[in-house]
């Protein structure tokens, strides 16, 4: 028998129907479909616009930023329109050359619209499972910014499918690409190649250089986020680079051009646009491009009211200008940021990115994204930084949470903290190769045993490294998440070190994570726009603020407590260190990195949040002077004393007392047992709960107890 019945006639003579109908099916299905397409292409081509109009750009309204009152403008982002037409011959082939190489390669062989084009983009689109890739002609974009608009419709579509081919039988290629560098949009209110050139380069186009001509060519696939004098400076310059790569593959550029060009440096003409507040509003101008497309931004007439104070941001610009020069010259900081909010309503009051957004970059001949200390587009605020021991209060915080109280124990001694190394060497490597861990102290000192209250409000290195422990890594990171920390992501990436500023996080971040504490323990969702409303006078969005609980307010309030406790940080600080007003209480935490790299103060009031980063872009390290309580805290200090001197002072809220009679818990280190690190008498996931049965099987143990040990001994 076979395995399958053979054919027979009658199944012989049905399978040729049944392929025969499945044909008819599909051939009918794709001539409904062909004419319904024709039908709906017809039907558009009777609503275009006269493609003779192409000439003249259509009427747009420019999109104004306003601060928190709706009074002061702070940017016009288009303004009066800058163009200047230049003829065909004065264009030099260098930008057209890289203009077609970084727009549309094709443009001389296809008809006004590349099939092939839109399925590599589809296919890109697919494969990065994005939509990016537009796939869009120079004839399409012309069209785009000139005739219609860049709303994402299918009808908008099929109208500039149907005006690129009437567009393509009008003019040549040559006419509808001077028309297209002529028009189209570089940032701004700047349209077209020679006004382009003279905005940035202070030069005529026909003059522009390889490096120059790439880089404007770089600009039209997204004008706002490429701006040179925006915060993707860096990327603008890689994008340019992989431009000229192209251009040299491709035989378009010779190769010394090319080693030359690869090497140049930018030197951009100084912005000379009216913009208050330049961080602030790029960050505003992109999120509304993100949202509502760049051509919207540009010429759709949008009203924006912030968040931002303008006496407040002016008072952060003159402060962050004034120390960032002073910290230039005695540690060798040549940057500074600010951030200020309201932890009350969530709302961004100031920021400052950089000590001079319109300043020249230092180094003078340093490439920007590598080797500056100082960029003053960049905006270092929202940038991602190592914050030092800034980032303490998360973990004595969840703590706190586990139900630690301030008063709890820890053994300020040299410490291994890898269980696989030596307890005693306090060595780089162990036997096995691994990489030990033993942190010290800023100071080199060790101060035996101290509380937690003492532990952060001394900065003390070892202690807190120990609060991360019994706190828990991932519990930690969770908590910084639910505070407003939008890094720290790759959980896997970080151990104990982090307690330390091992990991990167934004100071944007920390001022809101800080408010939490202000705040009782309540989180608002951070804001910098109340409201966009269209040309029209419809309101497009409109903040509407949520509130979430993330920590206790007991919890809340033991932070507050301890971060404004003067005579806790006094011993190590100072009592008259520039954390400390007379006049009112103020909660803070100082932070320096590895190697002096960034200085950090974030501190607060109950009604007003501010961090302060000072140190270099470029990662290079201050003076051994230079941190964050010689550096960042006289600039914070000076700040809040301006901000907040015509107010009345706040008082924080006094957590409950805590008591209780565990050992290690209560203050106390000694009993009948004799003297132990924590891990003895507490299990670290039930502090308040009994003593461990067998304190060995926990990995740090051993290294903790030796160290107690030793220290002990050396007393005997």
């Amino acid at each position: 028998m076979p395995k399958y019945p053979l054919m027979t006639p009658a199944t012989r003579k049905h399978k040729p129907s049944v392929l025969k109908n499945i044909f008819l099916t599909i051939t009918t299905l794709a001539i409904l479909g062909l004419v319904f397409f024709v039908i709906i292409f017809l039907y558009y081509a009777g609503q275009v616009p006269d493609p003779s109009a192409i000439a003249t750009r259509r009427v747009s309204e420019s999109t104004k930023i306003y601060d928190s009152t709706g009074t002061v403008v702070l940017y016009d982002i288009h303004g009066e329109e800058k163009r200047t037409i230049i003829p065909w011959e004065q264009i030099p082939d260098n930008i057209k050359k890289a203009t077609l190489a970084s727009e549309d390669s094709d443009f001389y062989t296809h008809k006004g619209i590349d099939f092939k084009g839109i399925v590599r983009a589809l296919y890109k689109d697919l494969t990065n499972l994005s939509a990016s890739q537009g796939g869009s002609t120079i004839t399409q974009q012309l069209i785009k910014n000139s005739l219609l608009n860049n709303e994402k419709t299918l009808a908008r579509k099929i109208k500039e499918a149907v005006l690129s081919i009437q567009i393509e039988r009008k003019f040549t290629k040559d006419e509808i690409f001077w028309m297209y560098l002529n028009q189209i949009p570089y940032g701004s209110n700047t349209y077209g190649i020679e006004e382009a050139s003279q905005k940035f380069f202070d030069k005529p186009a026909k003059e522009l250089t390889w490096p120059e001509a790439s880089l404007l060519a770089s600009i039209p696939k997204a004008p706002s986020y490429y701006s040179p004098y925006g915060n993707h400076l860096s990327e603008l310059i890689s994008r340019r680079d992989s431009l000229l790569e192209k251009l040299h593959a491709t035989s378009l550029i010779p190769d010394e051009e090319y080693n030359l060009a690869i090497k140049d440096v930018p030197k951009f003409k100084p912005s000379q646009e009216n913009i208050q507040a330049p961080h602030f509003v790029i960050m505003v101008k992109d999120y509304l491009v993100k949202k509502y497309g760049e051509d919207i931004v540009q010429n759709g007439g949008l009203r924006v009211l912030t968040t931002l104070d303008i006496n407040i941001q002016k008072i952060a610009e003159e402060t962050v200008e004034k120390y960032a020069q002073i910290n230039t010259t005695k540690y060798k900081a040549h940057n500074a940021a600010l951030v200020a909010s309201n932890p009350k309503t969530g709302e961004m009051l100031a920021m400052v990115g950089s000590k001079n957004y319109f300043g020249k970059t230092e180094p003078e001949n340093c490439i920007p994204g590598k080797s500056c200390r100082f960029e003053g587009n960049f905006n270092v605020a929202t940038a991602s930084r190592q914050p030092g021991s800034s980032f303490k209060p998360f973990a004595y915080a969840e703590a706190f949470t586990k139900g630690f109280p301030d008063s709890t124990i820890l053994f300020d001694l040299p410490t291994e903290f890898n269980p696989n190394c030596d307890s005693s060497a306090l060595q780089k490597k162990g036997t096995n190769g691994s990489d030990c861990y033993n942190p010290q102290n800023y100071d080199g000192r060790f101060r035996g045993p101290v509380t937690m209250r003492q532990a952060i409000g001394q900065s003390l290195n070892v202690p807190s490294v120990k609060t991360l422990y019994l706190a828990g890594i991932d519990e930690t990171i969770s908590l910084a998440h639910q505070m407003g920390i939008t890094t720290l992501n790759n959980r896997q990436d970080y151990g104990l070190s982090l307690v330390l500023g091992g990991g990167e996080v934004k100071l944007v971040d920390m001022v809101t994570a800080y408010g939490v504490f202000a705040n009782d323990g309540i989180l608002l969702k951070p804001n910098f726009i109340k409201k966009v409303t269209a040309a029209d006078g419809v309101v497009l969005e409109e903040f509407k603020q949520e509130e979430t609980r993330v920590m206790e307010p007991q919890v809340a309030r033991l932070i507050n407590d301890v971060l404004s406790d003067n005579n806790s940080r006094g011993p190590v600080f100072g009592y008259n260190s520039p954390l400390y007003f007379s006049d009112r209480p103020t909660a803070s935490k100082t932070g320096t990195t590895q190697e002096n790299r960034d200085g950090w103060l974030v501190g607060y009031t109950p009604s007003f949040v501010a961090g302060i980063w000072t140190g270099n872009n470029d990662n290079t390290s201050m003076t051994k002077e230079g941190a964050g309580l010689s550096a960042a805290a006289p600039m914070w200090h000076e700040f809040i004393a301006k901000v907040l001197s015509e107010t009345p002072p706040e008082q924080f809220i006094k957590p409950d007392p805590t008591t209780t009679d565990k050992i290690m818990l209560n203050g106390v280190y000694s009993d009948p047992f004799g003297v132990h690190s924590i891990l003895y008498y507490v299990n670290k996931n039930d502090p308040l709960g009994s003593y461990p049965v067998n304190p060995y099987s926990d990995s740090q143990f051993s290294n903790w107890e030796s160290s107690v040990q030793r220290w002990i001994s050396g007393f005997n």
